[in-house]
């Protein structure tokens, strides 16, 4: 299993768009993506302006396929006005899963 966890800052003020930007890529995962396994957003409890994902992949090729998605291309047509800094992504190979 393939992983990627991003760590996104948002501007402040801009919290709900980058919210609904976020749900709007996990519904296309969710409809287009079978082979993308879980994608979990999480919004920071002390900090709304940080979201987090985790994403769980099949294989190599779905990361591949997620990561040249028209979708997320869109997505950071949204995002990267907003952005507060650099996205932080840490790709890795899953060890272990409950």
């Amino acid at each position: 299993m393939k992983t990627i966890t991003a760590i996104l800052r948002t501007r402040p003020g801009t919290e709900a768009t980058m919210r609904d930007a976020l749900l709007k890529i996990a519904d296309h995962v969710r409809d287009s993506e079978p082979e993308t396994i879980g994608y979990h957003i999480s919004q920071d409890a002390s900090d709304p302006c940080v979201f987090t994902t985790y994403e769980r992949f099949a294989d190599q090729a779905a990361m591949d396929r997620h990561g040249t998605s028209p979708a997320l291309a869109e997505f950071f047509k949204t995002a990267n006005p907003i952005l507060d800094g650099a996205v932080i992504i840490h790709t890795g190979d899953e060890i272990s899963a409950k």
